[in-house]
């Protein structure tokens, strides 16, 4: 296959998880597994390891603000994307 067709699949797919209500936010309860997941395991699972180098730790933890940060800007799309649907359906 071409790769501009992949990259079309892949926008078809993005627009339809992003339009649909209930898949959006389904899709927004797995993607805030990846960050609690983290943070469970760098306070109980790995935490000695974390705590055996400085560098290992503030990647960690940045892999988990990364991953907050864009659960939240998901969130906030949602938020959006529901006002919007709602004052649509109001006219």
């Amino acid at each position: 296959m071409k790769s501009g067709s992949d990259w079309q699949d892949s926008a078809r797919l993005a627009k339809a998880i992003l339009h649909d209500r209930k898949l959006r936010r389904r899709w927004l309860a797995r993607f805030l597994m990846l960050p609690l997941a983290m943070m469970a395991a760098g306070l109980w699972l790995i935490d000695g390891w974390l705590a055996e180098s400085p560098w290992r730790f503030l990647l960690w933890w940045a892999g988990c603000a990364v991953a907050t940060t864009v659960v939240m800007i998901f969130a906030l799309y949602d938020a959006l994307a529901v006002i919007r649907e709602e004052r649509g359906r109001n006219r």
